[in-house]
């Protein structure tokens, strides 16, 4: 028996879907004959009864169990030792889903001995016994190195930069397969792990913060086709093959052009959460986009009235910008090459207030050192890649939608 655990917060009731593509994934690339698998879902009252009979309905009709654990009611206790930790846990990137995965070895059963863990937002296009089989003998976690799948460690977590963690050390802890023998008694570890994170103010990604701190030099490695990042696979051109794939937020949008998403979509809807209904919801998707988009043409007309463009971009996108947006011979394009020339662009805005409107051009430009020197977005300066289209590589996020959906 495989046993496989997702863990679910859904305020919206929409996200639920990403958990039950998922396991519907598992399900379709398991081997034949059937290999049994348990998915084992730990919840809180967001799981609404619809969602639930969906995730139910999924495992009957692939022949395998699933079994729900309501944590709120389990470990109200323990939930409120965690949140102690990171008093301000609503307002980060990840929902309280996160402290769920630290309950799994004290909720399934004393008789497991192992089990998968699956964020809810992956595709698992292979057969999942290759992970199960994985020998973890004294292993407590068996990881993906996030090195190998070509992320940013040092801009990805704190913890690697400050020292804490080796570089070659590091996982993503979206996919593991957790040795719950050694797990069971390492509790008092993790609480250690979690007082670490919140005195260093790691609050990004911090659950995985922690079982890095805990527990880095204490894995399996795993080759990269076990937690394959979409948005690198992207990056080196590759087409979605046997691996499992992890879709962070925007990886995944309608464009069906691209494998990754079709394959996404190719699960999905297979899914009871794919009925008549998500048409209409994409068709009020896409009619609040057009209305946005004529609103916003009209607050442009507005805004420009009476006023003269300035530009600003790389060096090197200068003559592109030109040739964009039409530049005219009395319209400035500035090159921003450092911190002196940000500041005359400071300056220059700043002295020509309410006869000029700013087109920021510019990938990672600091929009916050305008705003500190008095400047007002939709007023005094725009974000210029909002009025570029696909043809200018810039592509529509459909994510929302696919939320939506």
């Amino acid at each position: 028996m495989i046993h496989v655990c997702f863990s679910v917060y859904d305020e919206t009731g929409s996200f639920s879907k990403f958990a039950g593509t998922a396991m519907l994934s598992l399900f379709e690339n398991i081997s034949r004959p059937f290999t049994s698998v348990t998915v084992h879902i730990l919840h809180d009252k967001t799981l609404t009864d619809e969602n639930r009979n969906k995730f139910s309905y999924i495992a009957g009709r692939y022949n395998q169990l699933i079994k729900f654990y309501n944590v709120e009611e389990l470990f109200a206790d323990k939930l409120a030792e965690i949140k102690n930790f990171f008093p301000n846990a609503d307002k980060i990137r990840l929902n309280k889903a996160v402290f769920y995965k630290f309950l799994i070895p004290q909720t399934l059963p004393s008789d497991i001995e192992k089990t998968i863990y699956l964020e809810s937002n992956v595709v698992v296009n292979m057969d999942i016994i290759e992970l199960w089989n994985a020998e973890l003998e004294d292993k407590i976690l068996a990881v993906v190195p996030a090195f190998s799948i070509g992320a940013d460690i040092p801009a990805q977590d704190k913890i690697v930069a400050d020292g804490f963690v080796k570089k070659e050390d590091y996982f993503n802890s979206s996919v593991m397969l957790m040795n719950l023998k050694l797990l069971r008694g390492a509790e008092e570890k993790i609480l250690a792990g979690m007082k670490f994170a919140s005195e260093h103010g790691y609050v990004n990604l911090w659950d995985q913060t922690v079982l890095n701190y805990c527990f880095a030099t204490q894995t399996l490695k795993l080759p990269a086709r076990f937690n394959q990042f979409v948005r690198y696979a992207r990056q080196k051109k590759e087409l979605a093959t046997d691996k499992i794939y992890y879709y962070t937020v925007n990886a995944l949008q309608l464009n069906m052009n691209d494998s990754f998403n079709a394959l996404w979509i190719k699960y999905f809807a297979k899914t009871p959460w794919f009925d008549a209904a998500v048409l209409g919801r994409l068709y009020d998707g896409f009619r609040q986009i057009n209305n946005k988009s004529k609103k916003s043409m009209i607050n442009l007309s507005a805004i420009m009235s009476g006023k003269t463009r300035v530009f600003c971009s790389s060096p090197a996108y200068v003559d592109e910008v030109k040739k964009i947006f039409h530049v005219h011979d009395d319209e400035a394009v500035i090159p921003l090459e450092n911190q002196a020339s940000l500041k005359k662009l400071i300056e220059v805005m700043k002295q020509s207030q309410g006869k000029k409107i700013l087109f920021v051009v510019m990938q990672g430009f600091p929009f916050n050192v305008l705003t500190g020197a008095g400047l007002v977005y939709g007023k005094d300066f725009l974000n210029g890649f909002e009025f570029l289209s696909e043809e200018q590589g810039i592509l529509m996020n459909t994510y929302p939608l696919l939320y939506a959906m």
